[in-house]
């Protein structure tokens, strides 16, 4: 059992040292047919039909894109139910019941270098958006959209900062899995004709950056370098991460493709790297289970669709003495918070943390300004707050809600203990 004592620092580090558990084979997935931003779907099969692995089940409709549904095991289909997602949203979802046999579809099929080396910018987007990759950072943006940007991209970042506290699932991946993360940075550098690479990391994890270093002798054809970046929250946001990797300050609001940059998180470069070499949809992520909750925290290589009960289970359990537990999906600052555990790993699921529920009384605003200094994009979250009490949506325009990034700082730092994020999060909602 992990002591009441231990520091946030701590399970981080025990997380990154532990061997990666390969849980591939629960005995039924969970695929969503919904999202929170695709709410309609069409299901092209029914309870009893065999699948296979990366067979397309089905399609999501977002509005402006469509999404194709993947089979991430191979198997029998069974009942449709609703779970909730990473989002902390109830969706559908078709339950498949695992095989064990990893039958693939026909349509999985390699391709070879030679291939890959002559595929043209549009031939790429086609591959990413057939596979329906989207940012698994935890935006769920879809990529193929970043991919075919017209702009003259310059430089490609890959954010590999992974700032968070108690999250280790990008470390994970980039210490067992180097050579993916540098094809994938490759295949997007030639997509988009871009000069440079750079892949940012923080300058504290000193393995990672020998992993990196090591992998890159590999590449030297290519311009691509290692930027090593301070260790502080929120260095993982994308526009500080341009900024200090780069030299170039994106002003907010703007796009980066703009000032000729383009940026990834590592999981998602990964993700294009088995798209365009192996055809492959996400099928399987790196997860960290993590927090006072649990008695072990893990780091999980498991299938998209796996119920997060089967890998609280994997980390033998909530601990005796938990009480009231709090699951967080995502990280602490910026993951959401569900209501029970019943709920899926999908492609943009990077973490779940179980915490010991702890009962904070919100006390009246002291107008410290703490949450005004700690803000990283300089507005007035408390302002926000008042307007927002007021329905004052003129105000809560005037004020910038918009720029906001939700990183958790300002209600992180509230001497009163009030959730000032979630205020501001209204605010944005309330002006659309």
């Amino acid at each position: 059992m992990i002591a009441k004592t231990k520091r946030v620092s701590d399970y981080k580090q025990l997380n990154k040292e532990l061997p990666t558990l390969r849980y591939v084979d629960p005995e039924y997935v969970y695929i969503n047919l919904t999202t929170n931003r695709c709410e309609e779907y069409r299901l092209d099969v029914k309870k009893g039909d065999y699948v296979k692995l990366g067979q397309i089940l089905g399609e999501r409709d977002g509005c402006f894109f469509k999404q194709p549904i993947y089979a991430t095991v191979s198997g029998h289909i069974e009942d449709k139910v609703t779970k909730i997602d990473g989002t902390g949203i109830e969706v559908e979802c078709i339950t498949i019941r695992n095989d064990f046999q990893d039958t693939y579809d026909e349509t999985i099929t390699d391709r070879p270098e030679n291939v890959i080396e002559h595929l043209t910018q549009k031939e790429m987007v086609d591959i990413v958006k057939e596979k329906a990759l989207v940012g698994l950072g935890g935006s769920g943006f879809p990529t193929y959209i970043k991919l075919a940007t017209e702009e003259k991209i310059d430089t490609v970042v890959i954010n590999a900062i992974e700032c968070e506290p108690y999250l280790s699932s990008d470390y994970r991946l980039i210490k067992d899995q180097p050579d993916e993360i540098f094809n994938g940075l490759k295949y997007i550098m030639q997509a988009v004709n871009a000069k440079q690479g750079i892949i940012a990391v923080k300058k504290t994890k000193k393995e990672l950056i020998e992993v990196l270093e090591n992998e890159q002798k590999r590449f030297q054809d290519l311009n691509i370098k290692i930027a090593k970046l301070g260790d502080y929250y929120p260095q993982g946001w994308e526009i500080e991460t341009f900024k200090n990797a780069t030299g170039i300050k994106v002003p907010i609001g703007d796009l980066p493709m703009k000032h000729g940059l383009l940026g990834f998180n590592v999981s998602t470069t990964e993700s294009i790297y088995e798209a365009i070499k192996h055809n492959l949809p996400v099928t399987k992520r790196f997860v960290t289970v993590n927090g006072d909750g649990v008695k072990f925290p893990q780091s999980i290589r498991t299938r998209v669709g796996t119920s997060v009960k089967d890998l609280i289970k994997l980390s033998d359990g909530f601990v005796e003495d938990a009480g009231n537990i709090e699951i967080v999906i995502g990280g602490p600052m910026m993951g959401s918070s569900v209501k029970n555990d019943d709920v899926i790993i999908t492609p943009t699921t990077t973490s779940v943390l179980v915490f010991k529920s702890v009962d904070y009384k919100e006390e009246p605003c002291v107008r410290c300004g703490s949450c005004v200094y700690s803000c990283p994009v300089d507005i007035t979250p408390v302002s926000i707050m008042n307007a927002v009490k007021r329905n004052d949506k003129e105000a809560i325009k005037d004020l910038s809600a918009n720029k906001c990034i939700e990183c958790g700082l300002c209600a992180y730092v509230c001497t009163s203990k009030i959730h000032v994020t979630d205020y501001v999060r209204k605010g944005k909602s309330l002006i659309g």
